[in-house]
C-alpha cells in the first residue's frame, strides 16, 4: 500500500544546501561576450601569422591558439584573408591618426610632425608588436600584401591626399608613406646597421625634410 503520508514533492532546501546553479541560457551570446571573443580571435591570429606566416597558418590553427571552433572563427570573420584583414586594421589602428597631425599646425612643419608620430608609433613597444606581426606576412605573400595595401591606400593616403590642395596629391602623400614605411622596414623588421641603432631624434631630423617636399612643395 501507498503510504498516504509520503508527499511526491521533493523536500525543501536546507539553509546549508547549496544553492542550485541558474539555468544556462540559451541563443546568441551577450555582446560582451562576442566582443571578448572576437578580440580573442584577433590577438590569436596576429601571433599565428607573426609566428607562422600567412601561408602557414590555417582557421584552424587561429581557433586552437584562441580557445575555440573553427566555426566561430569563420562566423565572425569569414575567410582566412578575411581574419587577416581584420587583424591588419586593428594592428594599423595607431597609424591612422596620423592624417591628423597635418592640421596641428604650420604648414611649414608638416613633414616633421607626420615623421615623430609614424616612427613615434614603431617606437612605441605595445603598438609596434602587432604591426611587425603583420608586415612580416605582407612581405612574405601576395595576398596578404594586398590586402595590406587596401587598407594603406583606403584609410592612409587618400586621408592625407584628401588635405593637401596641391596637383598630384595622391601621389605625393603615396610617395611621403613609402619614405615613411620603407624607414620603418628597414629599422624594425630588417634591422639593418646603422639605422637600426640610429637615435630616433636624427632619423625623423634626416626623414622630415624629404616628407615635407613631398607634401608641400610645388
Amino acid at each position: 500500500m501507498t503510504d498516504p503520508t509520503a508527499s511526491s514533492e521533493p523536500p525543501p532546501a536546507s539553509a546549508d544546501s547549496p544553492p542550485e546553479p541558474p539555468a544556462r541560457r540559451r541563443g546568441r551570446p551577450s555582446r560582451a561576450e562576442s566582443a571578448g571573443t572576437r578580440d580573442r580571435i584577433l590577438t590569436a591570429a596576429r601571433e599565428e601569422f607573426s609566428a607562422r606566416g600567412y601561408d602557414k597558418t590555417s582557421v584552424r590553427q587561429i581557433a586552437k591558439a584562441a580557445g575555440v571552433d573553427s566555426a566561430l572563427v569563420h562566423h565572425y570573420f569569414g575567410t582566412k584573408e578575411q581574419v587577416f584583414a581584420a587583424a591588419v586594421e586593428v594592428a594599423f589602428a595607431p597609424a591612422l591618426a596620423a592624417p591628423d597631425a597635418l592640421a596641428e599646425g604650420p604648414p611649414d612643419g608638416v613633414g616633421e610632425r607626420l615623421a615623430r608620430f609614424v616612427l613615434g608609433v614603431w617606437e612605441n613597444p605595445t603598438t609596434r608588436a602587432p604591426l611587425l606581426a603583420i608586415l612580416r606576412s605582407a612581405v612574405t605573400n601576395d595576398t596578404a600584401a594586398a590586402v595590406f595595401r587596401r587598407l594603406v591606400a583606403a584609410q592612409l593616403v587618400r586621408r592625407v591626399a584628401a588635405r593637401l590642395d596641391l596637383p598630384d596629391a595622391e601621389l605625393r602623400a603615396e610617395l611621403a608613406a613609402a619614405q615613411l614605411v620603407g624607414t620603418a622596414m628597414m629599422r624594425y623588421v630588417l634591422k639593418l646597421e646603422p639605422l637600426a641603432s640610429a637615435d630616433v631624434e636624427e632619423i625623423i631630423a634626416r626623414v622630415a625634410p624629404v616628407v615635407q617636399k613631398h607634401l608641400t612643395q610645388p
